[in-house]
């Protein structure tokens, strides 16, 4: 567990680098799960919870740590398997930071962390249907045989848990602008279903028309065919609103394939994540990124929305 815990503190120098680790992870199932190192702030034992009358069925309680109250949701329960019991030969907590709120998974055993490359992530089989709970797989070697890693879809998970609000606060929309923003398009890219709904929820409310990719490598073939077909895409898209963590791609070096194409390289960019931490303002900078927001903030993405089109009306 120690060595688990000394290797979390030391990722960010992959970030830009198409690259990513996985912590991997059991539910006490024969599957080998995964989240990226960067949402996790530690790993630990399971300390005693406090019960919450009326919370939602898959939060088991909450933790004290360092006096802060962090609630523990049940991941196996949360993804549709029979919830963990007591008598479980192991099970751990995996405290993690998404969407700036801090939450504990309890996970069966904690195996290690894998360095791997986005290239290497696939989207999971269309056969699995949309009802499941991944993002992508990928395959390590486990026992000299060949393993599937499903790589969990946290957003979907806390959106089930947690109730988000796609709503526009009164004050918000800026009155003179509604008429010129309708019609116009907005490019989402996301590897979860989960986010690019919200995302839509909110933006469809400006009358905006929103197209939406599942990965940066997607992005970038449907940015480079539109050029090819003659299209002006920095003029034709108000903006684009891209995750960093996908799979073959990431939104880092969608950002920087953006702006190393001369038909592209304009083209208004917004990193829209859930991973936290100042390294995303530095590579924001680094790539050429024009704004970073995190996740499930509908008034700031209505704000970017008004102000990219400010500048086009300007200009």
């Amino acid at each position: 567990m120690s060595g688990v815990l000394n290797s979390v503190d030391q990722r960010t120098n992959l970030v830009g680098e198409n690259r990513l680790e996985l912590l991997l992870f059991r539910l006490n199932s024969r599957q080998i799960f995964a989240i990226n190192v960067f949402k996790v702030r530690e790993v630990i034992q399971v300390p005693p919870l406090t019960k919450m009358p009326g919370c939602h069925h898959h939060i088991t309680g909450v933790a004290s740590l360092r006096g802060v109250p962090v609630p523990v949701i049940d991941l196996r329960g949360a993804i549709g398997f029979p919830p963990l019991r007591e008598e479980d030969v192991e099970y751990n907590l995996i405290i993690t930071e998404y969407n700036r709120s801090i939450q504990g998974f309890l996970v069966g055993q904690v195996r290690n962390i894998i360095n791997t490359t986005w290239a290497e992530i696939q989207p999971p089989p269309k056969t699995a249907g949309r009802a499941n709970y991944l993002t992508a797989i990928t395959h390590i070697k486990d026992n000299e045989d060949q393993a599937i890693v499903e790589i969990i879809d946290v957003e979907k998970v806390l959106a089930e848990i947690i109730e988000y609000d796609v709503s526009i606060s009164e004050g918000v929309l800026d009155e003179d602008l509604a008429a010129q923003m309708v019609g116009r398009n907005v490019l989402i890219v996301d590897d979860s279903s989960t986010a690019r709904s919200q995302v839509k929820g909110c933006l469809s409310q400006l009358g905006l028309n929103i197209l939406e990719c599942r990965d940066g490598l997607e992005a970038l073939k449907l940015l480079k065919q539109w050029t090819e077909e003659g299209k002006d895409v920095p003029r034709e898209l108000l903006l684009m609103i891209t995750d960093a963590e996908m799979p073959e791609m990431d939104g880092y070096k969608l950002t920087y394939e953006i702006r190393n194409d001369p038909k592209l390289k304009d083209l208004y960019v917004t990193l829209n994540t859930s991973l936290s931490g100042s390294f995303n303002d530095a590579m924001v900078k680094k790539v050429g990124c024009d704004r970073f927001i995190s996740k499930f903030q509908p008034d700031l993405l209505v704000q970017v929305a008004q102000d990219r089109l400010r500048d086009v009306l300007s200009s």
